[in-house]
């Protein structure tokens, strides 16, 4: 009965406390948190800076900490892999983007929804978003990115890290 209660009251605090997403000109916010997505996992960072009321841009990079090694045959290709590791390159991505900052837009200042573009080092995509500020200083996000056009070829066996659906979620702040 004690859990109930104790979480009943951070809900109800977290509610009434809650502030506003995003102030729009001017306003920086950094996300960190974890990235996941099929044969792999690891970590994300973010910063998005307020250009207009509903208008900011950014940069994304993650790194993914744990993948699977690869072995067998890929794409029935002739080469044969043997527990093969992903390089840097495969783990690594980084993006600039933009955002369409909608919290002004359906009412709800304390929930900040993006839907966005970006280019990166693995694909053209998109993502879509969400941040929810308890302080005025700190607050979490979750978001859903996807590639749009991927890069390179599909002879790689580590070609689709970084380069599919990813789901991430985490700690955000207001700088």
């Amino acid at each position: 009965m004690k859990k109930v209660i104790t979480l009943l009251f951070l809900v109800t605090v977290g509610i009434t406390q809650a502030q506003e997403a995003f102030k729009g000109k001017g306003d920086v916010k950094v996300n960190v948190g974890a990235n996941l997505q099929n044969g792999g996992s690891g970590i994300q960072g973010s910063v998005d800076f307020g250009l207009g009321e509903n208008f900011s841009f950014g940069f994304v990079a993650n790194y993914l900490l744990g993948v699977d090694n690869f072995s067998g045959f890929y794409h029935n290709d002739v080469t044969l892999y043997n527990d093969s590791k992903a390089d840097f390159g495969d783990r690594f991505d980084a993006k600039a983007r933009i955002n369409a900052n909608l919290s002004s837009v359906i009412g709800i200042k304390e929930l900040d929804v993006y839907p966005g573009l970006s280019l990166g080092l693995h694909n053209f995509g998109g993502h879509v978003g969400g941040r929810y500020f308890f302080t005025d200083g700190f607050g979490v996000f979750t978001e859903v990115g996807f590639p749009i056009a991927k890069y390179g070829n599909n002879n790689d066996p580590f070609y689709n890290l970084n380069n599919q659906t990813t789901f991430s979620l985490g700690a955000s702040f207001n700088l």
